[in-house]
């Protein structure tokens, strides 16, 4: 199917939707309401239930204690803005044509809140979602970062301080255009601090928390559940910044970890150089926004403030999923968790995101659907978050669009264990020069870069990424293999 034919497909599904399913309406059944709750940069085993030691994530890990949780989910593209076009629309990144964080999305793609709206249910989005533009995509009901600085008044300083630059990525701005033709406002007022790149390494915030963005997120998500969540089916996503950037949790939050007690990752420093591609080689000897990062000490100091990011992140969600149960609406509600992406924290001696290394391209995925998935159920099959899309429409019993990218999970969600063989694809920095595009088939893993040394890993036997055999061989024929197959999928603009 070409691009044109799915836009006229979707608008065309668009307008023809009923209300309310022909299901819905027959059985006289209120349609089950979805909530989604989205974070921003969470590594997949940044967990507690996963035994992580640092990880205090009780209220994410009792959703996956009644829900299914899936060890392998990837994003499509390991930056904001490209994969949550890619979780809203079920489209990759070439379809989207969402480039990067500076790319509007399309308007004439719809999103899954423009489903849901036409379906009769109220669409919400709270928090952050990285637009670009001032488009609401579909969506009812909205509050970003820009109704956050209405509340937070005189104290937006406090944050622009924190963030030390403009970085739409932590939403100031939210826009870029706002700032593009007179610049950056907050230039000569910032209280500057003594970074040594555009990032901080991370330290306790001066906002209180109860002025974090995640806390506004999680207090407005419940006013929205109090207001609509008993007289209209409801489509909301709580939408999250933390733990992405600035690496700088409320003070009580900070407390609870120490620099010293930090362990390196064991992958820290263990990089065979020769082995990887440049550009990784370049940010292993030299992190541009952390260049603090290559002290050890240092270094132990940022994973402390990310795992503090995460704490506050998990109490916010708790605050939502207890106002779920309060309203009596656990029953009639499907509640996921997941994020755009991960977070290197250190592994291979990188930061940030970026790769397609599993801290940063893998990210966690929990779903509970009442009266459909078994309490505390692993599925280990790779599954891609370009399926969310229709996954929840089909849940929902809303007609799902032809053309689409992603296929639904909920024959995973019921039966955890099936065979399951689809491959995941993933890409980044598409038509630039560093251009890479990742293929996850099975056991296998290979990242094509353009301009670079390619990537092959067996990921049973190899689960940290550190030998690379597509410069082995013996491993030649597999490399071609995998190759030829990314390749089949969609052929890189920038070798046409």
């Amino acid at each position: 199917m070409t691009r044109k034919e799915f836009l006229a497909n979707s608008t065309a599904g668009l307008a023809a939707a009923p209300a309310l399913s022909s299901a819905q309406q027959s059985s006289g059944a209120r349609p089950k309401n979805v909530l989604f709750l989205l974070s921003d940069q969470h590594q997949p085993l940044a967990l507690s239930l996963l035994g992580n030691r640092h990880a205090r994530t009780p209220n994410i890990d009792a959703l996956a204690r009644t829900g299914v949780r899936f060890s392998n989910a990837y994003c499509t593209n390991p930056v904001c803005t490209p994969s949550r076009a890619s979780i809203l629309t079920g489209l990759h990144t070439h379809n989207h044509r969402t480039w990067s964080n500076a790319t509007p999305w399309p308007y004439e793609i719809k999103t899954m809140a423009h489903h849901f709206s036409r379906s009769g249910y109220i669409s919400a989005l709270i928090g952050k979602m990285h637009f670009v533009d001032a488009q609401t995509h579909g969506f009812d009901y909205r509050l970003d970062f820009n109704d956050w600085y209405q509340y937070l008044g005189p104290k937006t300083k406090l944050y622009a301080d924190e963030l030390g630059r403009a970085n739409s990525g932590s939403g100031l701005p939210i826009n870029d255009d706002l700032w593009r033709d007179s610049g950056d406002p907050w230039i000569g007022t910032r209280t500057l601090d003594d970074r040594k790149g555009s990032v901080h390494i991370g330290r306790p915030s001066l906002i209180a928390e109860k002025d974090h963005f995640d806390s506004f997120v999680a207090r407005e998500s419940v006013r929205f559940l109090r207001r609509f969540g008993k007289q209209h089916p409801f489509f909301l996503i709580s939408s999250y910044l933390k733990p992405h950037d600035p690496f700088m949790p409320p003070a009580r939050h900070a407390a609870m970890f120490q620099a010293s007690d930090m362990e390196l990752p064991a992958t820290y420093g263990k990089v065979n150089l020769d082995q990887v591609p440049a550009e990784i080689r370049r940010r292993i000897e030299r992190d541009a926004p952390n260049p603090e990062v290559q002290d050890p000490a240092l270094a132990r100091q940022r994973i402390a403030m990310y795992y503090g990011n995460i704490a506050h992140l998990d109490e916010c969600i708790g605050q939502v999923m207890r106002t779920l149960r309060e309203l009596d609406l656990e029953k009639d509600t499907i509640v996921l968790y997941s994020s755009d992406h991960g977070e290197m924290l250190g592994e291979h001696g990188l930061w940030h995101k970026f790769v397609f290394y599993d801290p940063s391209c893998g990210v966690p995925l929990i779903f509970r659907v009442p009266g459909l998935t078994q309490p505390g159920a692993l599925c280990q099959a790779n599954v891609s978050l370009v399926s969310l899309m229709a996954t929840l429409l089909d849940l929902c019993g809303i007609s799902v669009p032809s053309g689409l990218d992603g296929e639904s999970l909920a024959p995973l969600l019921r039966e955890p264990a099936r065979p399951h063989s689809q491959p995941v694809f993933a890409e980044f920095a598409l038509r630039s020069k560093s251009a890479r595009y990742m293929l996850r088939d099975g056991d296998w893993k290979y990242t094509f870069w353009v301009n670079d040394t390619p990537e092959l890993y067996h990921m049973a036997a190899d689960p940290k990424e550190m030998n690379n055999l597509a410069l082995d061989p013996a491993h030649r024929a597999k490399a071609e293999a995998m190759k030829a197959q990314l390749f089949a999928w969609h052929r890189p603009e920038e070798l046409a």
